[in-house]
């Protein structure tokens, strides 16, 4: 049966899609017009660009068929690890970050794509390790996740690499690793950000010592923890392969758990800026710093709050438009539509992604190709939290950690990303129902 183009195009994801691209032009205009009425930005039209753009790669990939890439997944993964190190190394440095390259005003985010070839070779090597051990599957797992996240660490890029994480969580949840072993992570990444933020937040905001905190803050006395953790750790692996007994495993499991999260405390520290941990702490306290790294929130807050029901009407708001809102057509969109178009709006959008985040889940319930399988289900994840992570960051209820809200945001490199996705998803869907060959 030959290739029908029309049918290729799943009318949610695609109307939906364009809605959200259609909704964040709009805003990206209303956030580059000024107290007196005058756009003082060409963001918009830019964003249009990108938009139409965009069309044609979503249109490309949906077209490819995603299964012929199997077999280049890992050619397709170093290339992208040569490319992050090129970055880390070259880059052009944007909000404090080396994780751009081009020339002059022209340039991409090779994280964003990477997150794309990222979930192609996580879902290539779960596909052809369905009968390996979850142990073996886990750990190999974790190592390819590691290498890209600590490149992008080094940028350092804190928001980008922490999607690659729930991306991680969900793909292997789905090729049924065992939950303690994503616990694991899970657990590992909450004790990291606990024991690199206890310092700062001692010294910065509380401005005192507190005696169980010097494990965090005296160098030598860590060392000796993190030797006797370490220990313990090894004692339990130890008596668990010697007398398979539970309780071992367990000792170990908890202490390798808190030996890890303190190295990594270390080291975070070391390649993460004061303003990243200083974005945690004021999650905790805003109005610890109100006109420093706390002011983003409180602006915020404030802005989505005054938009009420109905909002104060489109051009009308006063944060964005008097500049009280930093990053405002990028991290800060859902703040400026919130106060312009209210409650009501805030839900438009609510269901919009809702209905993408469905759909996508409808995919993967009816997909008959692991393949396909696995790369809806990262794609599902990344989704899923870059919406939760920026709208709860503009509300507050998240820490600010620089991810944009997918289509809305400005930006060529996050909406390309989210358009290649969308492509993706629609090859996906229709080759679970379609067998062809091309013409």
């Amino acid at each position: 049966m030959k290739l029908r183009i029309f049918e290729l195009f799943d009318i949610i994801l695609l109307v939906c899609t364009l809605l959200l691209i259609t909704i964040g032009v709009v805003f990206i205009y209303s956030s580059g017009v000024n107290s007196s009425g005058i756009s003082v930005s060409r963001e918009y039209v830019r964003q249009i660009i990108f938009g139409s753009t965009g069309l044609i790669l979503m249109a490309s990939i949906a077209i490819l068929d995603y299964r012929k890439i199997v077999k280049q997944a890992p050619k397709l993964f170093i290339g992208m690890i040569l490319v992050l190190q090129y970055t880390v190394i070259f880059g052009k440095v944007v909000n404090g970050a080396k994780s751009w390259l081009g020339i002059g005003n022209l340039g991409v985010q090779p994280s964003e794509f990477c997150k794309i070839l990222y979930i192609f070779f996580l879902a290539w090597y779960f596909e052809r390790t369905d009968k390996v051990s979850p142990r073996k599957r886990f750990i190999t797992s974790l190592c390819i996740m590691g290498v890209p996240l600590m490149l992008i660490l080094l940028q350092p890029d804190l928001g980008t690499a922490s999607v690659y994480i729930p991306i991680f969580l969900v793909m292997c949840f789905m090729a049924s690793i065992p939950i303690r072993y994503l616990l694991m992570v899970v657990l590992a990444g909450m004790i990291t950000i606990i024991c690199t933020v206890l310092p700062v937040w001692e010294s910065e905001i509380l401005q005192r010592s507190i005696p169980v905190l010097s494990v965090l803050t005296d160098q030598r006395l860590r060392f000796v923890v993190i030797a006797a953790t370490g220990t313990i750790t090894l004692i339990g692996m130890m008596g668990y392969i010697l007398f398979k007994n539970k309780y071992y495993y367990w000792i170990a499991y908890c202490f390798g758990i808190t030996t890890f999260a303190l190295l990594m405390s270390i080291a975070a520290s070391k390649v993460l800026k004061p303003y990243q941990i200083q974005r945690l702490i004021i999650f905790i306290d805003p109005d610890s710093d109100p006109l420093g790294a706390g002011w983003n929130i409180i602006q915020s807050k404030i802005a989505i709050g005054s938009g009420n029901i109905l909002g104060q009407g489109f051009l009308n708001g006063t944060q964005s438009h008097y500049r009280f809102l930093p990053q405002q057509s990028t991290d800060f969109i859902f703040s400026i539509l919130s106060e312009e178009w209210g409650f009501v709006g805030g839900c438009i959008v609510f269901l919009l992604y809702l209905i993408i985040l469905f759909r996508i889940i409808s995919i993967i319930r009816n997909s008959k190709n692991l393949f396909g399988y696995y790369i809806a289900s990262g794609i599902l994840a990344m989704f899923f939290f870059h919406f939760i992570v920026n709208v709860g960051m503009v509300m507050g209820i998240m820490p600010i950690t620089g991810i944009p809200l997918m289509f809305l945001s400005y930006g060529g490199s996050s909406l390309w990303t989210g358009m290649l996705c969308i492509g993706l998803l629609m090859g996906i869907n229709f080759r679970q129902q379609n067998e062809f060959v091309y013409s």
